[in-house]
């Protein structure tokens, strides 16, 4: 009989340590499973960050290029903008001494009076083309002497006007709009 309880005790015992294995192996797969599971997690979350992140970078590439379109076409209009007030400013300026030797020719007594009016009334259409440019003349005679509008070539004493007022305008000033053309050569009272 103690053959036969040691044979049953040998049979018991390799029943349980069959049995401890095969849940060992048992847990060990699942533990396999859940670690694959992780695993694959833990990927496709490594994957997603990285898709977010170079979402994020993309993103920010767009705005900053949406940014620096934005102010080129802003720089180009006001660029455009200048170059057209500098170039009518400029044809402006040029036709300026044309007009001042019109205007002195007008101021010298005519035999012809339909001569005389024929030219005015071109003068008056010369005047109507500057108000149309915003070309305005500066009002320099009795005003203070301001060297922004004005470039004082004399000094007067004993005249009719305060000191540091101008008091004799020998070429007329021109702005357009809020840019100077040509400032008033002018003389100034002491």
């Amino acid at each position: 009989m103690d053959e036969k309880n040691i044979a049953n005790e040998s049979a018991e015992e390799l029943e349980e340590v069959i049995e401890d294995t095969e849940d060992t192996d048992v847990c060990e797969d699942e533990n396999t499973d859940e670690e694959d599971a992780v695993s694959e997690y833990n990927d496709t979350a490594t994957q997603f960050s990285d898709l977010e992140d170079a979402l994020s970078e993309a993103n920010d590439k767009y705005l900053r290029l949406f940014a620096e379109y934005d102010n080129y076409r802003k720089r180009t209009a006001r660029e455009k903008t200048e170059t057209y007030q500098n170039a009518s400013a400029k044809c402006v300026e040029n036709l300026l001494p044309v007009i001042d030797s019109f205007e002195r020719s007008l101021e010298f007594e005519c035999s012809d009076e339909n001569f005389k009016n024929g030219m005015s009334m071109i003068f008056g259409q010369i005047k109507e083309f500057l108000n149309k440019m915003n070309v305005i003349e500066i009002d320099a005679l009795g005003a203070e002497f301001d060297p922004n509008f004005h470039n004082a070539i004399q000094q007067l004493d004993g005249t009719d006007y305060a000191s540091n007022h101008v008091c004799q305008v020998f070429q007329k000033g021109y702005m357009m709009g809020d840019k100077l053309i040509r400032p008033a050569m002018v003389a100034v009272a002491v």
